[in-house]
Order: C-alpha cells, then structure tokens, then sequence
C-alpha cells in the first residue's frame, strides 16, 4: 500500500507585496485611438482650464438668479404673513382674506426649490451631487411628516412660546406663522388632489393660514388649465419670472459664447442644435451646459490642433513648440490652404516648406482672429440694438438669434435684413438718438482700441442730432401752413392739408434729420459688411469653432428605433461575434433567435401569417445544424424550436413591432416601416 507524504500536498502562501492597482492616466483615454498623442496631455489639461472657467461663471451667474428671487420669495412671504394680521372691515380686505397667497416661479425650479425647503426649515431634501462629478452620489435625509410638523411647531413656539397651538385672537388676525407648501413641478401633480386640497385650505384659512409656492415650467395659463375656474378663483397668485427660459439662455450665451474671454466658440449648426432640444424638448439650462461642456470635450479629443485653443499669449508660446506633424495638420486646413491660395507665388512656398516661416505666420492669423472676435461681438451688440425693438423683429429679438444668422451666412443678403435697414429709415429722432447712446456705451466698455473711431463718429452723429436747427424746420412748416390755410372754413383747411401732404411726397429734397438717419443707417450697414463675416471666411477658425454637429446629435438626440433596427437587423454590430458576419440580404442561423424572427418578418407584408412565420423561423434555424439522433427526437427538436420562436414573437410584441389583429386570428400586424 502506497503512502502519502505531506510533502506532496498544496499550500498558499501569501505573498510579501500587495497587489498594486494599474492606473492608466486620463490623458490616454482622452486621446484613445488617435494617431496624435504627444499633446493629448496638454490638450486635456486646456479643457480642463476652459471648462473650469466656464463653469464658475455659470455658477456666479446662477447665483446671482436664486439670490434674487429667493429675496423676492422673502418678501412675498412676509407680505402674506402681514395680511393675514389685517383685521380690516373692508369688503376687498374681507375677499382677499379668503384667498390663498399662491407664488409661481416660471422656470427650471427643481434645484432652486430644494434650497429653498433646506433654508426654510433648516432641513435637507434629496438633492443630486454635482452634475459634473463621474459618480453620482445622492444626499439623503429625512423630510417626512413628523419633521416638518416638528419644524412649524418650533417655529410657533419661536414666534409667541405663550401661545398655545391653533389659538387665534379673531377670524381674521394670526398668532402662528402660516404653513408654506412646496410644490416642485405642479405639471406632474395629481390634479385631482391638488384640487380637493386647494378647496379644503380654502375653507379652513381662518384655523391654518397657507401659502403656496410651486414651480411651472412654461407658462401662467397652464394654472388654469389644470385647475377649474372655481378653485383657481381661490388662489392669489403672484408670478415670480426673474428671467424667463428664452432670456436665462440669452443670459448664458452671453455670458460664455458672446465674449472673448473665452477662446472656445460653437458653429451655427451646434449651436442651433443646442438651443432646439432646450426651446422644444426640456426648457433645462443645465441640461444645455451639459451640451456645451460635452461640445468641448468633443472638440478637444477630435480636433488635434485644439492646442491652440487657449488665450492669445498662452498660444504663441505654444506654436514655438509645434511638431512637424502638428505643422502639416495646420497646413491641411482647408481654411489655410484657401488662405495660402491668395498669396503671392514666393510666399506659398514659403508656408508649405519653411516651417520657421509657418509658425510666424500661424502668429500673425490667431492674432487676427482674436481681433476678429473683438470687432465681431461689439458690432453684433450695437446691431442686436438697432433691431431688437423693430417691429415683427425682422432679425430676431434675443440676440442669440442674431448671432446664430450672422455665423451662417453674410446677413447683409439676407431678406430680413433690408426690411430691417427700411425700417430703420423710419425711426423717429427720440428712438434714434436713444439707441445711438446705447450703441456707443456698448463701443465705449470695451478695452480695445479697433473700434475706437466708431465710438467718435457715433459721439458726432449725436451732437449732430442734438444741434438740428429745429426752429428753421418749424419756420418752413409755419411758411408751407401760412399758404393753406388762410380759410378757417372745414372744407378749405382739408384741401390745404391734403395739399401740404402731397407736396412732402413729391418733394425730393430731404430734411436735415431725413439726411442725417440717412447716414447713421449707412454707417451700421458699412459696419455689419465690414465686421460681422461669418467665422468660415476666416483663417485658422477650425481651431476655435466645434463643428461636428453630426457627432453632437447623434449623442444628445436619441434614436432608439434606429438603435433597435441596427441590434436587431445586425447583430454584429453590437455583439462583434465574427460568426455573425453575413452578406446583405442572408439571415445566419447562429443569430439571437429575435434577429431572426426580426429580418423574416421585415420580409412581409403588413399581415403576417404566423403559420408560414413559424415554418421560415424552423427553417432557418435548423439550417447546416449537425443533430445527433440518438439525443433528441425530432419531435422533441420542433418542439424547442417552436418554443423558441415563440418567445422570439412575443419579446418583438413587447417591443412594439408587431401587434394581434382581429382580422385574422392567425396572424399579427406589423407596425413599422410599411405597418399600419
């Protein structure tokens, strides 16, 4: 008999070191399957440095937006606390009495709310961390029943500790602060309780005084669609609007878009898809933040000569710096290539083989550039004056309307823009001069000196405005009346005015003041040829302007039948199996069951027989397929295979592409792309 030895057994050791976790920077993810990486880095850390600035200038400005209204939520509050103290016999005081202070805040609330709860109360609500961190985490503590009964409590005994609970001195006069409800979103609260509710508060106002505050998304008029006449009769409602939803995004346009403090600029088609999910989808600033800061990202990781998306001084050290590659990338723009195409013969040799020579000439365009911005903004603001209170607003009436025309063609060209220019060819002298000291405030604020000689001329145009010799205009008018009306009868002073009018039409000659609008209009009109050019015309501008909007949709607007259609249709697509690989138009009978069910019933008319179904599915499956008799029957096999298409059938049910129809009970209807 054979012995065992424990020398043969098997022990663990542990080792001495501890398994290290391999961290891969992320820069290299950042810059994953791209052929240039030797500035993933500094490419990564300049969006890091931009969106940083840019998000603490959306926090200061939305900051800014609480504090107000939270100020003017205060003292809503304290205005309905003091009436309800009124103890007046007057018939409206007695009415007002009895309605229920009610304020509504117009725009994206849900944050702004929870902090309002928390200050109130001295209590948390559930609130999302940060928006921008990579793991969402959520804060969450208790805001039940009993706490806020305990919170009004205390907050009673703070105001009168004498005072017992529900005491009151009269009908009408208060001894305990009044309950303030919170609503976040009335569109999503049940209507029906939220009704019951308002009319049981109503009728009990002189035990527990109330006050409302809830948020709407839109618009005032949907209090009123949700709630009938009679009980929105008993609601006192104030609005509360700080910005509307257009106006906080004009806010935040200019705030990081319309300036150059930031290098970092979005083409009209980017922009123009950023702004349509927030007009016609979510009303959400936050979630258009979350757009441009992935348009960022998205820029820094595809564009490789993003490097030089940073301030001016910061960019022409780097240029000193540029790689071979990095020069050729420049030199392959077609924005530089058309720039080198007007230049003379000896100078583009010079750019296209002496790199020395490219670099300072790379210097020269990004300083051009940034003088375009600087010129571009400035007459972009005094043109947003001139046409924002026209009538119709030929050319929009945020600026950010006109912004997103003028980056997508020449405006002067545009129909829009001459019914503009007529129309400022009316102005009176009052609107004329009022928008000429607007504009020059606008040219006046800026530090920079380009535009320095239209702040003068502007300044001249007013004084010229200001001396007018109106008593010579009046002394002429006096002169042209003086010749009509010398009969006092009805009849002749009609005659002479209709004469006096028509001799003003066919009159070529143009007053002072006629002449004078004449030459402002002209002035803006040369200044809106000569500056506001879209940013295609100039050089180096891919290095500035994110463009992929095909890229910036397919990630923001979502396409689920598209996604559905392409799993479905191609399983490779996601699964990446080479089994799955098969020409156009063949089915593999390796798919996932429902893929094939999926491309036999794309095969059929608008009613499937699900007979004929069946019999395609089995056969499809049980192509090339090696079964063992001696393990399965083949009743058992068309059993399983019918099963399987069973299941195949119903998961496309659940998913919407087809439905049971009762014209006939063996088959099923399709629903899409040719389905009823």
């Amino acid at each position: 008999m054979a012995t065992s030895s424990v020398s043969k057994g098997c022990f663990v050791f542990k080792p001495n070191f501890k398994k290290r976790k391999i961290s891969v920077p992320v820069e290299d993810y950042f810059n994953k399957g791209k052929n240039e990486s030797e500035d993933s880095k500094l490419r990564f850390e300049t969006y890091q440095l931009i969106w940083q600035q840019m998000k603490s200038e959306t926090e200061q400005l939305q900051e800014e937006l609480n504090k107000n209204l939270f100020n003017s939520l205060i003292e809503f509050l304290q205005q309905s606390y003091s009436g309800f103290h009124k103890n007046s016999r007057d018939w409206g005081c007695q009415i007002k009495l009895r309605e229920i202070p009610t304020a509504a805040l117009i725009l994206d609330m849900k944050h702004f709310l929870q902090k309002l709860v928390s200050k109130l109360m001295n209590c948390c609500v559930d609130e999302e961390s940060k928006e921008e961190s990579i793991q969402v985490t959520q804060k969450k503590t208790f805001c039940s029943m009993d706490s806020l009964s305990s919170w009004y409590m205390s907050v009673t005994q703070k105001t009168d500790p004498k005072l017992p609970r529900k005491k009151r001195t009269s009908s009408s006069q208060w001894q305990s602060p009044p309950v303030v409800l919170i609503l976040k979103d009335l569109e999503s609260f049940t209507t029906k309780v939220l009704q019951d509710f308002i009319i049981i508060s109503s009728q009990h106002l002189h035990e527990f005084p109330l006050i409302l505050i809830f948020g709407i998304a839109t618009s005032p008029i949907i209090i009123h669609r949700l709630l009938p006449h009679a009980v929105s009769s008993l609601l006192c409602i104030e609005l509360f609007q700080s910005l509307s939803c257009k106006e906080h995004l004009t806010t935040v346009l200019d705030k990081l878009l319309l300036t150059t403090q930031f290098p970092f600029k979005l083409s009209e088609k980017v922009l123009q898809i950023l702004t349509n999910i927030f007009l016609y989808h979510d009303f959400s600033i936050q979630n258009f933040i979350k757009g441009l800061q992935l348009s960022l990202l998205e820029h820094f990781y595809s564009q490789p000569l993003s490097v030089l998306c940073c301030n001016l001084s910061e960019a022409k050290r780097r240029i000193n710096f540029l790689s071979e590659n990095q020069c050729e990338n420049i030199r392959r723009l077609p924005s530089f290539r058309r720039h080198v195409e007007k230049q003379a013969s000896e100078k583009q040799v010079a750019l296209l083989t002496n790199e020395r020579f490219l670099k300072e000439e790379i210097q020269s365009l990004l300083e051009n550039l940034h003088v375009y911005h600087t010129n571009y903004f400035l007459v972009l603001r005094c043109l947003h004056q001139f046409t924002s209170s026209l009538p119709k607003y030929p050319l929009g009436r945020q600026i950010r309307e006109l912004y997103c025309t003028c980056l997508e063609k020449n405006i002067w060209d545009s129909e829009e823009y001459a019914s503009a220019l007529q129309l400022l060819r009316m102005l009176a002298k009052d609107e004329l001069m009022t928008i000429l000291q607007k504009c020059f405030k606008v040219f006046k604020s800026s530090s920079e000196k380009q535009l320095g000689s239209t702040a003068k001329r502007i300044e001249e145009f007013l004084a010229q405005f200001q001396s007018l010799d109106e008593a010579k205009e009046e002394e002429d008018t006096s002169g042209l009346q003086s010749k009509g009306l010398q009969k006092t009868d009805l009849y002749h002073l009609q005659k002479s005015l209709l004469e006096m009018k028509e001799l003003r039409r066919t009159s070529k000659k143009q007053t002072r003041f006629e002449a004078l609008r004449e030459k402002v209009v002209n002035f803006i009109d040369s200044l809106v040829r000569e500056y506001l050019l879209p940013p295609e015309t100039q050089p180096l501008h891919e290095v500035m302007y994110f463009s992929a909007a095909h890229t910036l949709r397919a990630h923001l607007n979502a396409a689920p039948r598209i996604a559905l259609h392409t799993a479905l249709n191609n399983p490779y697509y996601y699964l990446k199996n080479e089994a799955l690989k098969s020409e156009e138009g063949c089915i593999p009978n390796v798919a996932p069951d429902i893929c094939i069910a999926y491309k036999l019933h794309l095969e059929c008319s608008r009613l499937i027989n699900l007979v004929d179904w069946s019999e395609a599915f089995a056969t499809v499956v049980t192509a090339a397929e090696k079964m063992d008799a001696n393990s399965i029957t083949s009743e058992e096999r068309n059993e399983i295979i019918h099963a399987r298409f069973i299941r195949a059938v119903s998961e496309l049910e659940l998913l919407g592409f087809i439905k049971p129809t009762k014209q006939k009970t063996d088959h099923v209807a399709r629903l899409t792309w040719g389905g009823c």
